[in-house]
């Protein structure tokens, strides 16, 4: 462990020999295609399929009456945040009315994609277009349309921590003290009394955040091919999933079907980032209609069906109010979120934001804090989990509102930032949500980034441009953040409404040959788990990783598991196989005691050999006793044969990596263009596997998280239609786009496990939206300009500045092309 052995998986996903669910082909296999809604909202007057049946080669063509009866359980939701959150039944197909643009209204089953999907255009559909609300202040409003009628309202939930019994938080008279109530989960809360520290501060920053929709765009689209099992009453279902178990729980959930009568399998999986932590509508369909038509059955998605009907990212409205004295000390923080859950809630949906309510206070100790958020139907794509989940979205907030005092105070942001910190500990301690944060030494990442950056030369940098009016101004953008990762514990997550069952299980096993057989709930998908796992098993079992053989992803081959999502692979998954292993080792020096006739007590082991104390002479490999343990000729009396050990590990807290980042940006003030000029990314993620696999987690973090704040942003129009519906108008940046990373770490290991390890896998995308936008915000500081929207794009940040400047375009082409490019985004779209 630590050292940079190169991937296991690589060769084989280089070279063209991965097995992505695409390239399954089983005989008979048919294809499915979707008829997805054109209209955001509308009523279905007249469905007829007939025409799909005519066409040469059509097996089938289903709407959603036909199959109602198949879904009892419709998509299931797996989080419930509040006694009274309105869940709406969510039907595969849906048979009265559609609410979102992709919604499916029927199906085609051929026997090639390209007949099932030209098949489609001969159902014949009437639609009666109802008006769709696509804002979440307007789905709020008295009177708007409403989503889900039967609710008689567009609002999904209303969470609260700190504060009990306020309509709307900010306007709360100044008197009114925010007491604690309406909290679910042991661990997530508000504390003191956040009205008073706005009355006795020195400086109270109020604004305003927009973390607009985004597109989780996996290099593999969604993919599932369903297939009854030969010889059996059940169902196989091959999916492009990071929840292998998960979706066979939730499937049977969904559908009916014996839990026990379903096998998944997760091949290999070209990324998910969230994306593919859902069961959708798609893999229920097919597995419905193979077990209806005794085959085969594939669906492979289109990119336009990925930005369509996979689920969007972020989507939150973000009022902040920070109070501090003249000092710079914070007194206190209130959040009010306005959370788009769009259509229909997935699995985790109305979870995200309030999974990520607790790290608003983000790596600053102080004592008064609040929280209200607000789920809201919009005729929109839903929303769930994407890469951070609730905490780049938290993370943002802060680290903006940080800048802005700093700004608001004249202090450096460096400075403002250090006034705030915890001073550095390793043991758990509360944050002001009483989040138990484990271990911290935030001086430390912060002086290390400030030492690569050459902080000093930076800002002497900008003040000669500013003095010499040069037109490309240099910006120099702080983020300081933690995240919370390792998810479990389970107490912790059914607290948060998310049904507990945090925990990991891992199997290891010796073969006769002496070789290691690893078998891991966790499901990867890039990650590397292959290589990581290996190394934690080689080095407690004292052979090499070349001898280790991981499994995972099939739930047959590895009946429990709770998989991958949340950074939780490593704390959790790669414990377990830490456990199991040493118990391994545990029942190795038992067996390995009766061979070399020694007290078990004598018994030591190193480097993959037994040996008893005092006489090193006297030994026995882990091999010897791992064929003597399969023969099982002559063991200790009462002992099982073979080596073979699991572990179910559910952790005792979260893990909290931290770590400061560095972003440093020129804007021309001519055009708007940014162009980041390097980056420095210091992170404390504990002690690490894998240097290589870290490197490579942090620059896709990275990537994804400046893509946010400088690139992508959905946009609909007024009628709930996506602009944005493919890659030639939705920005995905590529490696010219981006500046080179320097990176950096510290280690500050985590007291909740043996490893003392974290997780890192978001730390980049959480870390990397507010640096980008301080240092544009930084550069362009003297014009008076105090906040830019995501994404700075270079029209956008030109109007900020012609504003700044009092100049008017003058101009409708470009008023127009503004509001087309995103400006829709700051309404709350």
């Amino acid at each position: 462990m630590g050292g940079g052995l190169p991937r296991k998986e690589d060769p084989n996903l280089v070279t063209g020999r991965a097995n992505w669910t695409d390239n399954i082909k089983l005989p008979g296999m048919l294809h499915l295609a979707m008829l997805r809604s054109p209209f955001a909202r509308a009523k279905i007057t007249k469905l007829d399929v007939s025409g799909a049946l005519e066409r040469p080669g059509v097996v089938g063509a289903f709407t959603g009456a036909e199959l109602a009866d198949q879904w009892p359980g419709g998509v299931p939701c797996g989080a419930v945040v509040s006694d009274q959150q309105n869940s709406p039944f969510f039907s595969p197909i849906v048979t009265d009315e559609v609410r979102h643009v992709g919604d499916v209204l029927a199906v085609v089953v051929a026997s090639d994609r390209y007949t099932a999907q030209d098949a489609l255009e001969s159902i014949v559909v009437d639609y009666e277009p109802l008006p769709p609300v696509v804002n979440m202040e307007a789905a709020l409003a008295e009177g708007a349309p409403l989503v889900h009628e039967e609710f008689g309202t567009n609002e999904c939930f209303k969470y609260t921590a700190g504060v009990e019994g306020i309509d709307d938080l900010f306007d709360a008279p100044d008197d009114t003290q925010l007491e604690g109530g309406g909290v679910r989960g042991p661990n997530v809360g508000g504390q003191g009394d956040t009205g008073e520290a706005m009355r006795r501060a020195d400086v109270v920053i109020k604004e305003r955040y927009i973390q607009q929709r985004v597109l989780p765009t996996a290099i593999e689209p969604r993919a599932v091919v369903a297939s009854p099992e030969p010889g059996h009453q059940g169902i196989v279902m091959y999916s492009s999933t990071q929840v292998p178990h998960l979706l066979k729980i939730v499937l049977s959930l969904s559908t009916g079907i014996p839990e026990n009568e379903i096998r998944v399998v997760a091949p290999d999986v070209g990324g998910g980032f969230g994306s593919k932590l859902n069961l959708y509508r798609e893999e229920i369909i097919a597995v419905v209609l193979a077990k209806k038509l005794g085959t085969p059955v594939k669906y492979v998605e289109d990119r336009s069906e990925n930005y369509q009907a996979t689920i969007h990212g972020r989507g939150q409205i973000q009022d902040i109010e920070l109070a501090a004295n003249s000092d710079g000390k914070i007194l206190g923080l209130r959040v009010k979120l306005l959370d788009d859950m769009g259509a229909y809630l997935q699995l985790l949906t109305p979870a995200i934001a309030v999974s990520g309510a607790a790290l608003f206070p983000g790596v600053y100790n102080f004592e008064n804090f609040a929280i209200e958020i607000k789920g809201v139907f919009t005729n929109l794509t839903p929303t769930d989990a994407y890469r951070g989940a609730g905490r780049p979205e938290a993370c943002f907030a802060i680290e903006r509102a940080m800048d802005s005092l700093a700004r608001e105070l004249n202090m450096d942001p460096a400075e403002v930032r250090r006034r705030n910190f915890f001073e550095p500990f390793d043991e758990p301690t509360a944050n002001p949500a009483g989040l138990q944060y484990d271990s911290f030494n935030l001086q430390a990442v912060l002086d290390r980034a400030i030492e690569l950056a050459d902080y000093e030369s930076l800002r002497a940098e900008q003040q000669r441009r500013r003095e010499s009016g040069d037109p490309v101004q240099l910006g120099i953008g702080f983020s300081t953040y933690t995240e919370i990762c390792g998810l479990g514990p389970s107490q912790a997550l059914a607290g948060l409404g998310l049904g507990g069952g945090g925990w990991e299980a891992a199997n290891v096993r010796m073969l006769v040959t002496g070789k290691v057989e690893v078998a891991t709930g966790t499901s990867p998908h890039g990650q590397g788990h292959e290589t990581s796992w290996s190394q934690i098993a080689a080095d407690v079992l004292g052979v090499t990783p070349d001898d280790v053989d991981v499994i995972h992803g099939d739930t047959d081959a590895v009946p429990f598991g709770r998989d991958t999502y949340g950074s939780r692979s490593l704390a959790v998954g790669g414990i377990a196989v830490y456990h199991a292993a040493n118990k391994v080792v545990e029942k190795g020096k038992k067996i390995a005691a009766h061979m070399l006739e020694a007290s078990e007590e004598d018994i030591e082991f190193e480097g993959g050999r037994f040996s008893v104390a005092g006489s090193p002479d006297q030994n026995v490999t882990i091999q010897d006793v791992a064929g003597a343990a399969y023969l099982a000729a002559d063991l200790p009396e009462g002992m099982e044969p073979v080596l073979n050990e699991s572990m179910i590990y559910d952790p005792p807290n979260f893990t909290f990596p931290f770590g400061a980042h560095i972003c440093v940006s020129e804007v021309d003030t001519e055009t708007g263009k940014v162009k980041l000029r390097d980056y420095i990314a210091v992170d404390d993620c504990g002690p690490v596997i894998n240097p290589t696999i870290v490197d490579g987690q942090l620059h896709g973090g990275l990537a994804q998280g400046i893509a946010q704040a400088l690139y992508e942003g959905v946009i609909y129009d007024e009628e709930g239609n996506l602009v944005t519906a493919s890659m030639v108008d939705y920005m995905i940046p590529g490696a010219p786009e981006l500046p080179n990373f320097t990176l950096d770490r510290t280690v500050t290991p985590s007291p909740s496990n043996p490893l003392g390890v974290k997780g890192v896998g978001e730390a980049g995308t959480i870390g990397a939206p507010p640096a980008v936008i301080n240092s544009i915000v930084d550069a362009l500081s003297p014009l008076g300009i105090k906040h830019i929207d995501m994404p700075a794009s270079p029209m956008r940040v030109w109007k900020a500045i012609q504003n700044a400047q009092g100049k008017q375009s003058g101009d409708r082409q470009i008023d127009a092309s503004l509001e087309a490019s995103g400006a829709d985004i700051k309404q709350g779209r």
